[in-house]
């Protein structure tokens, strides 16, 4: 819209189209024949056919300039070349039979064929251009010739300005949709980049740390004789271990989050977007899905309610996987001590031959890098069960 009205280019600032319209047409038009009344008396049935040319020459450029603000390219074949046409025949007849062409109808008509080249309309802007050309070469008159010739010249200035700015403003569009592509590019390569720094250091580093807590807390507590001085070393060693893990993890969600096209940030998930979770379980597989909590509720510390979270949201996908359509019942056991975590299905079961995918091992890790414990397998009385226990003390989680 903003680029057709600079195409008009009429200098009406901020009236509307239909005033533009209006003032497009009629302006010329009484200057038109304001011009004819000036020239001197004229008889009554000359004058008639001189005001009929006046308005034929210049009212047909309301139209152009509306269609041009309006409907642009698309609207461009009936609402600007039959009103630009009829206005080049009504200059054209002024001129030859009548020798009644005005300044006003010479300015419209410029102005038609520069709108014309403007839009990228050259061509049509051309055929406007050559009957002057013709009248300049077969005329015998030599005012006529001369009115001809002067018209034509303007006309194809004023065509040879819109091509200009018509080029100029494809180019400068085409740049920009090439910058904009470019950057596209750009940034969804650095996304790529940050997604995959995530996984290496997912997969590399925090299983390293996460074997690092637990061989320390293996060694506290199977070590014979171990002094107190050196349990207490193991267990500052697993705790740092632990909260660098929590805080790598922490990096790596912003990383994973600034990698996905279209995803805000936000905080990481916790206990209270359980119930969600399991609408979208439900959801996603047609089936039953109940979430149970027992015990007296209370704030854990972030870290422990992420990796509940994610304990529950990995159960739930492998459930959906495995066990499509089996109901799933999540519960939450909160204690003194320590929070239980179990999720159980009623489907057919782990396969005698299964073996634990990425998805357990995952589970158990993050349970581990919190200082809890995870048990995977069948259920009593069929279907799977997962079960994590986690501490809920700060203190002992990092």
């Amino acid at each position: 819209m903003g680029e057709e009205r600079q195409a008009s280019g009429w200098g009406y600032g901020g009236l509307d189209e239909r005033m533009r319209a209006v003032l497009a047409g009629c302006v010329p038009a009484a200057l038109a024949v304001g011009e004819l009344l000036a020239r001197g008396p004229l008889p009554r049935s000359g004058l008639a056919v001189a005001l009929l040319l006046a308005l034929a020459t210049t009212l047909p450029l309301g139209p152009v300039v509306r269609a041009g603000a309006s409907g642009g390219p698309r609207g461009f074949d009936v609402a600007r070349t039959l009103p630009a046409l009829a206005l080049s025949a009504g200059c054209v007849l002024a001129l030859v039979p009548f020798g009644a062409l005005t300044l006003a109808g010479i300015g419209a008509q410029l102005g038609c064929v520069y709108a014309l080249a403007r839009i990228g309309r050259a061509p049509v802007a051309g055929v406007l251009v050559v009957p002057y050309v013709v009248i300049a070469l077969v005329s015998h008159e030599q005012a006529t010739r001369v009115v001809a010739v002067l018209v034509a010249t303007l006309a194809s200035a004023a065509a040879a300005t819109g091509v200009t700015r018509h080029v100029r403003r494809t180019a400068l569009a085409h740049s920009a949709t090439e910058q904009a592509f470019a950057d596209t590019l750009l940034a969804h390569a650095a996304r790529g980049e940050r997604a995959r720094i995530a996984r290496e250091l997912h997969d590399v580093v925090a299983h390293h740390i996460s074997m690092i807590a637990v061989q320390a807390e293996h060694a506290r507590l199977t070590t014979a004789g171990l002094p107190p001085e050196g349990a207490t070393r193991f267990l500052a060693i697993g705790d740092t271990a632990r909260t660098a893990l929590t805080e790598m993890r922490r990096l790596l969600g912003v990383l994973r989050e600034d990698a996905e096209t279209g995803v805000q940030r936000r905080p990481q998930p916790g206990l209270g977007q359980l119930l969600e979770l399991l609408d979208e379980a439900r959801d996603a597989a047609a089936s039953r899905a109940r979430l149970i909590v027992s015990g007296p509720v209370a704030a854990l510390d972030p870290g422990i309610e992420v990796t509940a979270y994610r304990i529950v949201q990995e159960a739930l996908t492998n459930a959906r996987r495995h066990a499509p359509g089996a109901a799933v019942d999540v519960e939450l056991r909160y204690g003194e001590r320590e929070l239980a975590v179990r999720i159980r299905d009623n489907g057919p079961g782990p396969t005698p031959s299964g073996t634990p995918g990425h998805g357990l091992l995952g589970m158990r890790e993050r349970a581990s890098a919190v200082g809890g414990s995870l048990r995977t397998g069948p259920a009593a009385g069929g279907g799977f069960l997962v079960e994590a226990r986690l501490p809920v003390r700060a203190e002992a989680v990092v």
